[in-house]
């Protein structure tokens, strides 16, 4: 298990849960009908998946996270994800994209760890600095407007606090070895904590399924269409899971014939290739 043995994490363990409860097999749709939902010369999520007849793809803001998310660029279609040790994570009717952006050489970037990774990540190419702040699991809040100015966390048992060890500086290498200090001490339950719940109703691109604790499990919303006549919602999840691994364009094994777009319109829990939430565990940053 990566981190969840540091000291500061001894009682409230946060990575996800390898024996996740596992789903049933469900039936595989065929390659023809799979590829005429996905255009494979899409470079980015919103040009590999159209929106499917009836419906229109959302349209957020310029320069938004919704935007950020929407437009961000896969690897080429029938890109096999990778663990962060290099090996092939196989593809069980899971994921049906990767998303283009590292994984790390460390067991760190987790389901809880790639969402904050892309949220910090839009900050930062954003300059939006004073912006990017996560909690730590034991309730400290780790700013990164502090460690661009030189501040470092020194951690003991469970006490944090910051300690001026180095120049100020803002360049990416910097911004990553922030991450993953953060990545080493946060997970699911600090962050289901830090957002705020909304009804599957309001569902926007960049709302977060997570559930926090150990076991414990999140994936985010990454593009969106809306069907005008009838207000239903289609919207497509991606996750990083235990051990770490690039993020993935999820799956729908409850509807094959709609994958991998899921739809508001579900009743019970929702179910995901290595995860179940219910309705109430949708947040929001």
């Amino acid at each position: 298990m990566k981190r969840c043995l540091a000291p500061l994490l001894l009682t409230l363990l946060t990575a996800c849960n390898s024996n996740a409860e596992k789903l049933q097999e469900q039936p595989i749709e065929s390659v023809a009908a799979h590829e005429a939902k996905v255009n494979p010369s899409g470079k980015t999520i919103a040009e590999r998946y159209p929106a499917p007849s009836g419906f229109t793809r959302v349209k957020p803001q310029s320069n938004s996270f919704e935007a950020y998310l929407q437009n961000f660029k896969l690897k080429t279609h029938g890109a096999v994800a990778h663990y962060y040790d290099g090996k092939v994570k196989p593809n069980d009717g899971v994921y049906d994209a990767v998303m283009d952006i590292d994984v790390g050489n460390y067991d760190l970037q987790q389901c809880a760890d790639a969402v904050m990774r892309l949220r910090a990540e839009y900050l930062y190419n954003q300059k939006r600095y004073n912006d990017i702040h996560f909690n730590l699991t034991n309730g400290f809040t780790a700013n990164y407007s502090k460690w661009q100015q030189g501040y470092r966390m020194n951690v003991k048992g469970n006490e944090v606090n910051w300690v001026k060890k180095a120049a100020p500086a803002t360049n990416y290498s910097s911004f990553r070895d922030y991450l993953k200090i953060v990545f080493t001490y946060a997970g699911t339950l600090s962050l289901e904590k830090e957002m705020r719940a909304v009804t599957i109703d309001k569902i926007q691109i960049g709302d977060v399924f997570i559930k926090g604790g150990s076991p414990g499990h999140a994936v985010i919303v990454v593009d969106m269409v809306v069907n005008s006549q009838t207000g239903e919602r289609l919207f497509l999840l991606a996750q990083s899971y235990m051990p770490a691994q690039e993020i993935q364009i999820l799956q729908n094994p409850m509807n094959p014939d709609l994958s991998p777009w899921y739809s508001t319109n579900f009743n019970g829990p929702l179910l995901t290739p290595e995860w179940t939430f219910q309705k109430h565990h949708l947040k929001r940053f």
